[in-house]
């Protein structure tokens, strides 16, 4: 079994490759929940519903979140009774919001309402969200606000300056069945190229998690989500130095420090390769954009290679 923990766009870009390489039912894939957030009454998970939309062929190509060919029929009604639709739920995605929301006051929990989503889209990946209790990410601001972490990057558009970032509700939080199992039964961790403060960083939160990502026997790989001091997507160059990490590969790679066997970075971060091995890090260089399926299966593959030969070594038995 292939584990991966996982955000949003940069992880489902990753796991489009990863499935090219191996058979989608081999690979577990532990979620962000720290982006979940109640919309007109309704529950949304915008990690869990990328990947998924991801791996059936049905997201947005232009937004690479959402659904393709959608319409915001049901958000331009919204408006005209005067609701603020900052957060615009199209009319497809809609129909997933709606179900999950029903099932959730119906007593399911989220674990099973998201194998229910992933089947009814033909996604055969094992999809878990870390914790199936309400872990939500927020953001204090220059200017002593507290935002979800939705309102920081959606509506205020990532603008405000970040000061410290919260995770509420993680330390009170259990993983949803089988999240350990999968970290510690794995023959191979991999750590998508997700944000490493508020996707990777609020599943590490949730207690056991990082416990058990430091005990698992197998060899944990990372991919960078910073390629030349810059973000490919999101904000994670905002978040990071509220942390004390330095916005650069190596930068990430020293900010997840020994839970890290090997990590990968972008060919115009080779120059990391030497820094990070003074610090006792296996580190790769590959091209990491994932702009064509094809990198992004080749990217794939690497990790799984490296961490085949890292077990072959002995290296996180």
């Amino acid at each position: 079994m292939i584990t991966v923990l996982a955000g949003g766009v940069g992880a489902a870009r990753f796991l489009r490759g990863l499935v090219r390489c191996v058979p989608p039912e081999e690979v577990t894939v532990v979620v962000n929940v720290g982006d979940d957030l109640e919309r007109h009454g309704l529950r949304v998970c915008p990690d869990l519903d990328t990947i998924t939309y991801w791996l059936a062929g049905l997201v947005d190509p232009d937004r690479q979140w959402g659904r393709a060919d959608e319409r915001h029929t049901v958000a331009e009604e919204l408006r005209r009774f005067g609701h603020d639709t900052w957060f615009t739920l199209g009319d497809r995605d809609l129909a997933t919001h709606l179900h999950r929301t029903m099932r959730l006051h119906q007593g399911a929990t989220l674990s099973e309402v998201t194998a229910e989503v992933a089947a009814a889209f033909g996604v055969t990946v094992r999809l878990l969200p870390v914790t199936d209790d309400e872990v939500a990410t927020r953001i204090t601001t220059d200017d002593g606000r507290d935002l979800h972490f939705q309102e920081y990057w959606v509506r205020e558009r990532g603008e405000p300056n970040v000061t410290a970032v919260r995770l509420a509700g993680a330390d009170r939080a259990r993983p949803a069945p089988g999240v350990l199992e999968a970290v510690l039964d794995a023959e191979a961790l991999l750590l998508a190229p997700s944000n490493p403060v508020v996707s990777i960083g609020t599943i590490l939160a949730v207690p056991g998690l990082r416990d058990a990502v430091a005990r698992t026997a197998a060899p944990v790989v990372g991919v960078s989500p910073i390629i030349s001091g810059s973000v490919v997507r999101g904000m994670a160059d905002r978040l990071l130095p509220a942390l004390g990490a330095e916005v650069s590969a190596s930068g990430v790679a020293e900010h997840y420090g020994e839970l890290l066997d090997a990590w990968i970075v972008d060919d115009a971060d080779a120059e990391a390769v030497e820094h990070l091995a003074g610090r006792g890090v296996t580190a790769l260089a590959a091209p990491t954009l994932m702009d064509d399926p094809l990198v992004a299966a080749e990217l794939a593959r690497l990790c799984l290679d490296t961490a085949a030969d890292l077990r072959r070594r002995g290296v996180g038995a």
